[in-house]
């Protein structure tokens, strides 16, 4: 298998089906590519119509959008565990992750995914709204699934794939969290494909300015 991703420090959309097929320990060829926008469709559109990331190639097979990768990987070499096993727990699972795949735009528009960088922003009211909403899933799973595991649904699965860039994006703008939910964007990040994800994103230099929103915090190490 090989996938097409973007930036790591940029690319939302990539860190989905990367960190789920990481964490799983499958094997598949990273193909990365640079999100400038000089000649960016016309070099995406090597790989999928869209002309978007990521882009899964299996064989002559090849599918876009991240949740159709995730569940493309889930049923052909996972038996389904990217899903809770549980009808209703998969449901509820598949619910939230529409939720932020579909939804949230203010968040997702506000506060673009900039791994390396720490950075103060003033959000709206539609982002702040937003947050509180993630705030609350991230509570209510690990309260309600914590029995079977520390992720949101017991065990890792896609859902967490689909939040783990919101996790960064909260640590890029330090963005004030329950406790709950901080110990579990805390946990999400410090998975270990997370910081082989992040060690890769600090290793690159190029630079998309639209997505460098607010101001840089004097000082701020990683």
């Amino acid at each position: 298998m090989q996938l097409v991703i973007g930036n790591k420090n940029y690319s939302s959309w990539s860190l989905r089906p990367w960190l789920l097929m990481s964490a799983f320990g499958l094997e598949f060829e990273e193909i990365q590519e640079s999100l400038q926008q000089d000649g960016l469709k016309v070099r995406l559109g090597r790989y999928s119509p869209t002309c978007r990331v990521p882009v899964l190639i299996d064989g002559g097979l090849t599918v876009w959008d991240s949740l159709a990768i995730c569940e493309y990987v889930s049923e052909a070499y996972l038996d389904g565990r990217g899903w809770p096993a549980d009808l209703r727990a998969r449901a509820h699972a598949r619910a939230v992750c529409a939720e932020i795949h579909s939804g949230l735009s203010a968040l997702r528009s506000e506060m673009p995914m900039n791994c390396r960088a720490r950075r103060l922003i003033e959000l709206t009211d539609a982002a702040k709204a937003d947050v509180e909403r993630v705030d609350r899933i991230w509570t209510d799973c690990t309260t309600r699934y914590g029995e079977h595991g520390p992720w949101l649904f017991g065990d890792f699965s896609i859902a967490d794939c689909f939040y783990a860039p919101v996790a960064w994006r909260f640590l890029t703008y330090g963005t004030p969290l329950s406790d709950g939910a901080q110990q579990y964007a805390a946990r999400l990040r410090h998975h270990e494909s997370m910081e082989r994800w992040l060690a890769g994103a600090l290793m690159e230099t190029e630079i998309v300015p639209e997505d460098e929103a607010g101001i840089d915090i004097p000082g701020a190490r990683f």
